[in-house]
């Protein structure tokens, strides 16, 4: 069965579904709005090299923690039928803490 695995400072996400609202039994979609930002990190590379070479910086981010991605960058991909994204570790803008 393959996996996924993220190589230097990449993390892979899974996106969280948001819920539709519910009006008493009149379930409103939210079409028109845009996809939810959050996900659930999958995956995470161990690093990268410095820009001089001399060190070595781990990731920061781990595996189960929900991140805010911006609208724009991560690229998204089906995996085994699932929708995932990918992005390097610097263009995720938060993680959220419960």
């Amino acid at each position: 069965m393959s996996t996924l695995k993220a190589v230097f400072d990449g993390v892979i996400v899974k996106p969280i579904e948001t819920e539709d609202t519910l009006y008493g039994n009149i379930i409103v979609p939210d079409v028109g709005k845009e996809k939810s930002n959050v996900a659930e990190v999958v995956a995470v590379g161990p690093g990268k090299p410095s820009l001089t070479g001399d060190k070595f910086i781990e990731t920061t981010i781990s595996v189960g923690d929900k991140v805010i991605l911006p609208a724009m960058g991560p690229s998204k991909f089906d995996f085994q039928g699932e929708e995932y994204y990918i992005c390097a570790e610097n263009m995720v803008l938060g993680i959220i803490k419960d």
